[in-house]
């Protein structure tokens, strides 16, 4: 469900940070930043004052949750693992957006439960989630300090028949490209290293299934990367299309077949398939239980599919 709108009739004042602590059951600080982020009204006005007493209509936007039945493929007591579909977003990016991996998250664990790191949309693979606050900050500094040994595979085009790394600094929101999300190779971008290593090449698509662990977390860093070294990845949307068609498709106006004229599938084939580190004294290393192959098969729809070589 997302966020949605609760309206309140006050017959008596309050200040503002202690009705949302109340009736939301959040801290001064979380009550705080509703405010920041205008969504809390008061009659009929965006609230502004952190302070002021509130007497009359309040309406308040808050996150209520509306699972659809995902669970994770790992538990533990401090953190678990969801294995998350392409075309599903970790946190909604705006009022508007109907669903997220959040509505499964706090479902299940409460709100304060919280993805430790990210993934796009169009990324399928493994979330690490943490189920409080205090865990949430640990396994934080796992991934800052560059500790999670991240894998992924990917379908990308070409042939790649050796192992190789892609060392080019990555930028951001550059200000020459109409496409904003987009990451470009630039030499004064942050240091990002990607590992690429082959693993079957598909003859008949003139594709390979490689395995990308990137070092660093940049902003679409495998994407870009291998981009940037002519081994889009298949159905990628963004990268290798011209700006009017990333436009179109980032505003929803990209018809499925189009997409996959144009990208070569129907969903961006990089998927995130194992995590490994160290917490607390125990080594995990979490495999996705999802078949990358079998989903080779499934999207790359109106191309020549046959046997791998």
């Amino acid at each position: 469900m997302g966020y949605v709108r609760k309206k309140f009739l006050l017959q008596e004042n309050i200040k503002a940070f202690k009705f949302l602590m109340e009736n939301f059951n959040c801290s001064m600080r979380e009550a705080q930043k509703w405010i920041d982020r205008k969504r809390v009204f008061h009659n009929g006005e965006i609230l502004t004052i952190k302070n002021i007493n509130l007497k009359g209509e309040v309406e308040v936007i808050h996150f209520k949750p509306k699972p659809r039945g995902l669970l994770p493929i790992f538990k533990s007591d401090d953190f678990v693992v969801y294995d998350k579909p392409s075309g599903v977003l970790v946190h909604p990016n705006k009022l508007c957006d109907e669903y997220s991996l959040n509505d499964e998250i706090k479902s299940l664990f409460g709100k304060d439960a919280n993805a430790v790191h990210r993934i796009d949309k169009e990324t399928s693979g493994l979330l690490l989630v943490s189920k409080e606050k205090r865990f949430e900050i640990e396994l934080k500094k796992l991934f800052e300090n560059r500790e999670v040994l991240k894998e992924y595979k990917a379908l990308v085009e070409g042939k790649v028949d050796r192992a190789f790394v892609v060392d080019a600094n990555l930028k951001s929101n550059v200000l020459t490209s109409k496409i904003r999300i987009k990451s470009h190779v630039c030499v004064d971008g942050q240091t990002a290293i990607t590992h690429i290593t082959p693993i079957l090449y598909l003859k008949d698509l003139d594709s390979t299934i490689v395995t990308a662990s990137p070092l660093t977390g940049r902003t679409h860093q495998i994407r870009a990367h291998l981009f940037h070294v002519k081994h889009r990845i298949v159905g990628d949307p963004i990268y290798g299309l011209n700006e009017d068609d990333v436009d179109k498709f980032l505003n929803s106006n990209m018809e499925q077949s189009e997409r996959v004229k144009l990208a070569g599938a129907s969903r961006l084939m990089l998927h995130a398939s194992s995590l490994s580190f160290s917490y607390r004294g125990v080594e995990y290393n979490i495999k996705s239980k999802i078949d990358f192959e079998r989903l080779v098969n499934e999207y790359c729809i109106g191309r020549e599919r046959g046997g791998y070589t």
